[in-house]
């Protein structure tokens, strides 16, 4: 196991009705907000005036900035900026999924920032030494950017999409009520699924050895995703699936999970590209790139993929070798994205081979990818070809 430090400093409110104490609790914080959201979703359904009439009742003047979109843009984010510099904003308010709550921090980043945008810091040529503080209502389970220290953000010159880690962007607060994700479409909440699902697996595989707690903790995580998704897209009004995907989400991405080992992040890297180039949902580009990926690296850790198999798919290990069972492992994921109505190849979103180098390329950006498995350029176009 290896040293680590661990301090989350989100505060979580779970629960029914807990949107409804959103002016209270940014009354503590500030009278200013800017309250950040993507499309029409929460006015349609009635979130948008809740929201407003909670924080007009304590007297909170509200500017807004929408727009967020799947793959939130460099561009929105510079608007952000300057809306919080002109109005001296001192809180934004996320309320939507990943997207949203990364272009909340990324703008977090960059209202106090002297030089050009928050690209500075991706491209290492800069460093923040103070944000704004972030808040969130999260209405899409999957990102875990609720809690978070990241924000991934696409550049639209060239469109690049890249990620920065930072404690100072962890949320001050995250409300958290699944009946919130009621009215999603069900797509998105496979995507999500897929989305809880990868960040797990992406610290589960891992070449630090004796790290038995947390290797217990990611299965028993992944097996009540697995568990729960087909349930809360069945009956989408189901408040406890929906409760058991938007705490797997948060727990799954939080860094709980990360304690003692160090984790891959190839394939997040690698789906990157798919999602910029083509505009595909991050849960669905990782539903083709992981399975992909694990094909590609199972035999440099057999003994981890035959775990994976048998203890999250109970494979029986009586049948059959520790690579068949292995194989049978990923096989089971790919079985269960399908399941859930996500593609698995690039094929199922008719996406051709013409443009793996370029995508290959952009992942290198910055130098190779993996910690697991350290991956080259080569590696990263066969990976592509095998999700084909």
């Amino acid at each position: 196991m290896e040293n680590f430090v661990f301090q989350n400093t989100t505060k979580i409110i779970f629960g029914r009705d807990t949107q409804k104490e959103v002016g209270r609790i940014v009354k503590r914080y500030t009278n200013k907000v800017l309250l950040h959201y993507g499309g029409g979703s929460i006015k349609k359904y009635g979130l948008y005036n809740e929201i407003t009439g909670s924080l007009k009742k304590e007297d909170i003047k509200v500017f807004e900035l929408g727009g967020v979109k799947t793959n939130p843009r460099l561009g929105l984010v510079k608007e952000g900026s300057k809306i919080c510099g002109d109005n001296s904003i001192n809180l934004i308010l996320a309320v939507g999924g990943g997207s949203v709550i990364d272009s909340a921090k990324a703008i977090a980043l960059s209202a106090l920032y002297r030089g050009d945008s928050m690209w500075d810091f991706i491209k290492g040529t800069s460093k923040p030494s103070k944000t704004i503080p972030v808040g969130v209502i999260l209405t899409i389970p999957g990102a875990g950017s609720e809690s978070s220290n990241v924000t991934v953000i696409t550049n639209e010159e060239g469109m690049i999409k890249k990620g920065y880690h930072s404690n100072l962007i962890r949320p001050e607060f995250a409300i958290l009520n699944p009946e919130l994700s009621f009215t999603l479409p069900l797509y998105q909440v496979a995507c999500g699924s897929a989305d809880i699902i990868a960040h797990v697996a992406e610290r589960y595989f891992t070449k630090t050895k004796y790290v038995d707690l947390t290797d217990r903790l990611c299965e028993a995580t992944l097996k009540t995703i697995i568990e729960n998704a087909p349930l809360a897209i069945k009956n989408p009004k189901d408040y406890n699936p929906r409760a058991e995907l938007m705490w797997g989400s948060t727990i799954a991405h939080n860094d709980i999970l990360s304690t003692g080992r160090i984790g891959d992040w190839g394939s997040h890297k690698i789906a990157h590209e798919l999602s910029s180039l083509y505009d595909v949902v991050h849960g669905a580009s990782l539903a083709i790139i992981f399975p992909a990926w694990m094909k590609y690296v199972y035999k440099r850790d057999l003994d981890r993929f035959y775990q994976f198999a048998i203890r999250v798919f109970d494979i029986d290990p009586c049948f059959g070798s520790k690579e068949s069972i292995a194989l049978k492992g990923i096989e089971k994921l790919q079985e269960f994205f399908k399941s859930l109505g996500l593609p698995v190849t690039l094929k199922d979103l008719d996406i051709s081979d013409d443009k793996f180098d370029k995508m290959a390329d952009k992942t290198m950006l910055f130098g190779s990818i993996g910690n697991y498995t350290e991956l080259q350029r080569e590696d990263v176009v066969n990976i592509y070809k095998l999700a084909g």
